[in-house]
């Protein structure tokens, strides 16, 4: 056995076990809320949150643009140039490139956004937080799932479904919804971290470099879309929601709303 398969089982038994005993803090009333909220809720934001996105004409004409020159990369010497460039100058090792791979996989993504949503039922924000990270990572999935059965290209390993990198577009997703939600001071640390995964599939030869390119522009422009809809105004740290006054005291207007 080798080293870099050592290393692979080490990784995956640290996962499964460590999936189990964060989910022993969650109570059970919790996860079963949650499910009901899959199966009801998830659905029709699934589908909103599509439709937001794909209807934006801007989106759709970066997701064209960044589309055209991904395949102009690809059927000049482009790709196979920063390949074969990758192929002389590895950057990770086996132990690091298999932290990226784990790290980077959408799997992982939307495991521990349930997690995060479990573990957040005494808040309520981070909940919605969590919710707002599950519909933006299923969009992105779901496009470049749909993308690699439709394109079907090669990989420079000589395996199929290439187009696009759904690890990097995964990545880029939670790293736009981060920063959608939490500011540069969250937001450039998670987009570092999803360009290291980016640079990890170029390195390791499972992506050309116009998989890649085209997938952080899917991720970016999914979670800053999803996440930018659903954020609520706030106001030194209050949320800024409308207020209707009662019928013996009609009046509308701006409450400030924070839950502890």
């Amino acid at each position: 056995m080798s080293l870099t398969q050592i290393h692979k089982i080490v990784l995956t038994a640290l996962i499964i076990s460590a999936c189990p005993a964060t989910v022993a803090f969650a109570d059970s009333n919790a996860i079963g809320a949650f499910g009901s909220r899959l199966v009801n809720e998830f659905p029709p934001t699934f589908i909103s949150d599509a439709n937001a996105t794909f209807t934006n004409s801007t989106n759709i004409a970066a997701l064209l643009l960044t589309g055209g020159a991904s395949i102009a990369m690809h059927n000049t010497d482009a790709d196979k140039n920063l390949d074969d460039n990758f192929r002389h100058h590895r950057a990770f090792d086996n132990t690091t490139s298999d932290f990226f791979d784990y790290a980077g996989n959408p799997l992982t993504h939307l495991g521990a956004t349930g997690l995060w949503y479990l573990l957040s039922e005494d808040n309520h924000t981070g909940q919605d937080h969590a919710w707002t990270m599950l519909s933006a990572l299923a969009i992105t999935d779901s496009a470049a799932v749909g993308l690699k059965l439709a394109v079907n290209d090669k990989r420079p390993n000589g395996n199929n479904f290439s187009f696009p990198s759904a690890h990097t577009a995964s990545s880029f997703c939670v790293a736009s919804v981060l920063d959608e939600y939490y500011g540069p001071q969250v937001g450039l640390p998670a987009y570092a971290g999803a360009a290291l995964v980016g640079w990890r599939m170029m390195d390791s030869h499972d992506h050309w470099a116009s998989d890649v390119l085209f997938g952080s522009t899917l991720g970016y422009i999914v979670g800053h879309t999803v996440a930018g809809k659903h954020k609520q105004l706030e106001l030194a740290g209050f949320a800024i929601e409308p207020m209707v006054g009662l019928d013996s005291h009609p009046a509308t207007g701006l409450c400030l709303v924070k839950r502890f």
